[in-house]
């Protein structure tokens, strides 16, 4: 995978780090946009199981862009507690149209990311798929809540942050919520990350 680094500006006049990794089918089937974990805890677009959902949108024919959130990495601004980085993925948005225009769209992102990635509306957006949730972050309905569209959401069997109980309780009353159980995994996926991105994705490819 030819990986593309770019600079996206947000509305709010903040320049963001992104790789773009292009598809080679003629016909893409989404782009692919990704949010990476908590940037207090060390999380960035080098998370492995951002990467993973990388590789898994190029094996499904899809473009991706991963992004590091406002204060992370050469990225500029600063950290926001997941507020202002919905504008870091709205931006991710324009730049998905100018790569791929009208081409479905699937916000998706990793724990901290995957909360801030349910809080982005987009007209492109065609489905929302989360690794991970710590519902916990959740302090307020995410806009993808009440959305028609479908969501896709991986919850991890050992997950220390979030049990998959107290995920499908949060989300009960969602519309078009689709579970998938990553077995023998915590919420650090240290094993099968490429497996469990590759399910969810065409999870969510499948329903949109």
């Amino acid at each position: 995978m030819v990986v593309e680094t770019v600079f996206i500006q947000t509305i709010d006049g903040v320049e963001i780090e992104a790789d773009i990794i292009r598809t080679d089918a003629v016909t893409p089937r989404a782009v692919l946009i990704i949010g990476h974990p908590h940037p207090l805890y060390g999380g960035d677009r080098h998370s492995h199981v951002v990467r993973a959902l990388q590789e898994a949108a190029s094996r499904a024919d899809c473009h991706s862009i991963a992004i590091d959130f406002r204060g992370v990495g050469n990225s500029g601004g600063f950290h926001d507690d997941g507020d202002s980085e919905r504008l870091d993925l709205a931006a991710a948005c324009e730049l998905a149209d100018m790569i791929e225009p009208e081409c479905p769209i699937i916000m998706s992102g990793y724990s901290f990311g995957s909360v801030v990635a349910m809080n982005v509306s987009n007209p492109w957006i065609a489905a929302w798929l989360s690794i991970a949730p710590p519902t916990s972050l959740m302090t307020s309905l995410p806009v993808a809540a009440n959305n028609h569209r479908p969501k896709v959401i991986v919850m991890a069997e050992h997950d220390q942050i979030t049990t998959p109980d107290t995920i499908r309780e949060a989300m009960r009353e969602w519309d078009n919520v689709h579970f998938i159980d990553a077995p023998g995994v915590d919420h650090f996926f240290a094993v099968d990350a490429l497996a469990i991105s590759t399910n969810a994705l065409q999870c969510a490819l499948e329903n949109i």
